[in-house]
């Protein structure tokens, strides 16, 4: 592999967001594609997710029945979209039960890809 083509990782620390369906795998297969339509229309519309998106300091992994949100840029940005998305699942009228883990950490990145990444900090969130 020529120097151009390497793909370098890298590590930093990130703070993630990780949301969950609770209840999703008893759901009917449309009911899963509606459920998972819901949530991603919720975070789309918070502002603090378009702010970072925007800024290029966020990058969204869907996780099937979820998402992992991981903010390169202030601890407390994960805490501000949770609040906003607490605050909208709530008024939104439809029940979406999630669960929703935050945890700033170590993660591995592709240096040409951040939609491929890993590590504890991922790892962390997703067990809180």
């Amino acid at each position: 592999m020529s120097g151009a083509d390497e793909e370098k990782l890298r590590v930093e620390i990130a703070h993630v967001l990780f949301i969950d369906l609770v209840g999703y795998s008893k759901l009917l297969i449309d009911e899963q594609h509606a459920a998972v339509q819901e949530l991603n229309r919720i975070v789309d519309g918070v502002e603090e997710y378009r702010v970072a998106q925007s800024d290029a300091t966020v990058s969204r992994i869907p996780t099937g029945d979820g998402m992992a949100l991981v903010f390169f840029s202030t601890p407390e940005a994960p805490i501000r979209c949770a609040v906003e998305i607490a605050r909208k699942l709530r008024s939104s009228g439809t029940p979406l039960p999630v669960r929703i883990g935050i945890h700033s950490g170590p993660v591995t990145y592709s240096s040409r890809s951040n939609r491929n990444i890993a590590g504890a900090g991922i790892n962390l969130a997703q067990r809180i």
